[in-house]
């Protein structure tokens, strides 16, 4: 497995492995699967500071989603500008997600990593992590790799007939 920066033929399996959660999880507070276009249009908004990278293996070593040069994507994460104002711009939101099918295997681990080292790179201060509060996984993840817990904002989403919290973590560079 390698980590790269992801391209415009990555937007397919990129997409694939979002919509899975969208139709099937409360991961993602998004309720409707991105088109093909939306999807390219998220690719183009990440490029430069706030980045979209892929996991990827060979075709011969993995079955799955396949994505720029024949690799097949495991996961993804990006990172996003925090809020709009310009006093915020220190700060960088990040998301990670991996393929159910290669769950397990330290995808996120490798993907978050990355993130954090590119975060640092492009010259931010601190890096922030949403996360729905049931997703345990994720949370671990994120404390695993040195972020704190800042709060929990209660009941903010609904999707699936249940209220969702939101779990913020910080983590400093």
């Amino acid at each position: 497995m390698h980590i790269r920066l992801a391209a415009p033929a990555d937007a397919e399996a990129i997409r694939a492995i979002y919509n899975v959660e969208v139709l099937g999880s409360t991961n993602t507070f998004d309720m409707v699967e991105r088109t093909r276009e939306e999807q390219e249009v998220w690719l183009n908004e990440h490029r430069g500071v706030h980045p979209a990278i892929v996991a990827v293996e060979r075709a011969a070593k993995a079955r799955g989603h396949v994505g720029a040069g024949g690799e097949i994507v495991l996961g993804f994460g990006s990172l996003s500008a925090f809020r709009e104002r310009s006093g915020y711009a220190a700060t960088a939101e990040n998301s990670v997600y991996v393929d159910r099918a290669q769950r397990g295997r330290g995808i996120g681990r490798a993907l978050l990593a990355e993130l954090l080292t590119l975060a640092s790179a492009h010259g931010f201060h601190s890096v922030i992590a949403r996360i729905a509060g049931h997703n345990e996984t994720s949370i671990a993840l994120h404390r695993a790799a040195g972020f704190e817990l800042v709060g929990v904002e209660r009941e903010v989403g609904r999707k699936h007939r249940q209220w969702l919290d939101v779990v913020e973590l910080q983590r400093l560079l």
